[in-house]
């Protein structure tokens, strides 16, 4: 089982454009969030699947904590 920490960014035009930081260039679209998560997995499943038939090690977040700190202005 891999762990992947996607990033959905709110476009102004509307939906949401997603990335995997993992991933460099896992990068895709959703009309909305649901989509936008269907999408993201879909493009993971994409990537990993070309890192196999290459060979290459598959990266993933398992090991990786993540904060988000709110501040207030400096």
């Amino acid at each position: 089982m891999y762990t992947y920490k996607i990033h959905l960014h709110k476009e102004a035009e509307g939906g949401f454009t997603v990335s995997v930081p993992v991933l460099p260039g896992c990068i895709t679209y959703g009309k909305d969030i649901d989509e936008a998560i269907a999408m993201a997995k879909e493009a993971i499943e994409l990537y990993i699947e070309e890192l196999q038939e290459r060979g290459e090690a598959i990266p993933d977040n398992s090991n990786t904590l993540e904060y988000s700190l709110n501040l207030e202005s400096v």
